[in-house]
């Protein structure tokens, strides 16, 4: 494998350093001194330099949607016969009124990009997340209680452009 292959593979297992490279923030020899990629640092960071010339740098995802937050979400099992299921996932649900979790619900035009996005940055807000998932309809966060409102921030600076 050459050593450009190698430093676009070392790059695809570091989502951070993909998204990076893609706005255009990256020290390139910094960078490449982080690659387990056998080479010289300055073929690596050259390597980079080229790589981030040929990626998109539009957004992500064109997300449009509306945003709500939907209160006393729990999780019940899959199947049971609710009928106000906010989100299902495998052999788990989350359903209005079977707890004190809350909802961010986005609904509209919507990528699976966007979920990426949202749980990219709740993650760096603090904002510990229990369930997710979206369609090309819809995207469901489920939160604690106390995160919903900075959640619910979150979402829409995401999803409405």
């Amino acid at each position: 494998m050459s050593l450009a292959a190698a430093t676009r593979e070392a790059v695809r297992e570091r989502p951070f350093l993909y998204d990076a490279l893609r706005a255009g923030v990256v020290n390139y020899t910094a960078a490449a001194r982080t690659l387990d990629v056998a080479g010289e640092e300055e073929a690596i960071a050259t390597a980079l330099r080229r790589f981030a010339e040929e990626l998109d740098d539009g957004p992500a995802h064109e997300s449009d949607a509306h945003v709500s937050m939907e209160s006393g979400l729990g999780r019940i099992e899959s199947g049971d016969d609710e009928t106000d299921t906010v989100l299902a996932v495998g052999d788990a649900a989350f359903a209005e009124g079977a707890g004190s979790l809350t909802g961010i619900v986005a609904t509209g035009d919507l990528y699976p990009e966007a979920l990426a996005e949202v749980l990219g940055r709740l993650r760096a807000t603090d904002v510990p997340v229990e369930a997710a998932g979206v369609t090309d309809d819809a995207l469901v966060v489920v939160v604690g209680r106390r995160a919903g409102p900075d959640a619910l921030r979150v979402v829409e600076a995401t999803v409405q452009r």
